[in-house]
């Protein structure tokens, strides 16, 4: 059983931003006593930035400049790196240290070589703690924190359960620090794909926070894998192994889709970026949810974006919703030529076929 637990920084820092160190020994405990059950285990670990900072000179307001973040980054690393060794040396378990840049997901190669890596690890007892490479994160591209690599990391795994500690019990139905804060409930159950879609759409009664808002993401991408999140205070007792115990009434426990993806559609469902957009109409979209069909030029309205053959692209109705994602066998200039007059479509993989249907991740259940 393989088992991905990703803590924040928020759970890590004080109000500064400096690393607390009580936060560290809770945690190194809390995995220790988890790897006599189940040994294997990835961390995913924020916090570097905020180990960095001090070192630089910044105390208080954490900045915002790009630049300064990253060089915080690069100093903080190895010091976040050695606490955790030293602490968890109490414990007898070596760990390792893997920085995640997106080319390692986005990229199947590299993506391939990152499974063999972890999995090397793990066969020979280590504990491998993961973080994104902060240091010479692209703005452009960047994540912004590691909710998304923990579930793309058990994914890659094919993990059974993703742990997500946070500074909250876990989702609620309300925002708990709005004015409205007496509705709001905790959430400890969230069973079906349905209700996960409407908690990740419908930021206004889910805290809103990016924060939250990402680790539904986050759940989502895993609940598509065939993996269980749970999303728990990281202040809570026993946190780690009452999760996997499934201990009733902690945090918010999100279930596995009942028909996961396979590891390509997963790879193309989360792990690229998509590079543009098409719009379809509704015969298409029936065509694709209801008879499993590719998508042909004649279904589609508008083509948004500039991308080329193979590149990742949203496919949405005319509602707005985002109903699928595939690699694209046109260029932009290719299809938007299509659109203009048919006749002037390159044979690719047939006249009309933009997106095969082995090429093509449906994304509303």
């Amino acid at each position: 059983m393989t088992i991905v637990v990703k803590i924040g920084t928020s759970s890590l820092t004080d109000a500064s931003g400096a690393i607390r160190s009580e936060a560290i020994e809770k945690l190194c405990l809390e995995i220790a006593k988890a790897r006599d059950q189940f040994e294997r285990i990835v961390l995913v670990s924020s916090g570097a930035i905020g180990a960095g900072l001090p070192a630089l000179g910044y105390s208080g307001t954490r900045p915002s400049d790009p630049r300064i973040l990253q060089a915080a980054s690069a100093v903080g690393q190895p010091r976040l790196m050695a606490t955790y060794s030293e602490e968890f040396s109490k414990y007898n378990l070596e760990v390792a240290q893997l920085l995640m840049a997106p080319d390692d997901f986005f990229t199947r190669k590299r993506y391939l070589h990152a499974r063999a890596t972890v999995e090397e690890l793990l066969s020979a007892g280590i504990l491998p703690i993961v973080n994104e490479n902060d240091a010479i994160a692209d703005d452009a591209i960047r994540w912004g924190d590691n909710d998304r690599i923990a579930a793309l990391l058990a994914q890659l795994l094919n993990a059974e359960h993703l742990i997500m500690l946070t500074d909250t019990d876990g989702l609620y139905s309300h925002d708990p620090h709005a004015e409205t804060s007496e509705k709001a409930k905790l959430i400890h159950e969230i069973k079906f794909q349905e209700e996960l879609d409407a908690q990740v759409g419908d930021s206004s009664s889910t805290q809103g926070s990016g924060g939250m808002a990402s680790k539904l993401a986050a759940a989502q991408m895993a609940s598509w894998a065939g993996v269980t999140t749970t999303i728990a205070s990281a202040t809570r007792e026993k946190v780690v192994i009452d999760a996997l115990l499934k201990e009733e009434k902690m945090g918010t426990t999100i279930h596995p889709h009942p028909k996961p993806l396979s590891a390509r559609k997963l790879w193309i469902a989360f792990a690229l970026i998509p590079k543009g957009k098409l719009i379809i109409d509704e015969g298409a979209e029936v065509a694709l949810v209801e008879d499993g069909s590719s998508l042909l030029s004649v279904g589609v309205v508008k083509s948004i974006g500039d991308f080329v053959r193979n590149d990742a692209v949203d496919i949405e109705n005319q509602q707005g919703e985002t109903i699928a994602r595939g690699l694209s066998a046109m260029t932009s200039t290719e299809l938007n030529s299509a659109l203009e007059n048919s006749s002037n479509v390159p044979s690719i993989k047939s006249a009309n076929e933009i997106i095969h249907r082995d090429d093509l991740v449906l994304l509303k259940s």
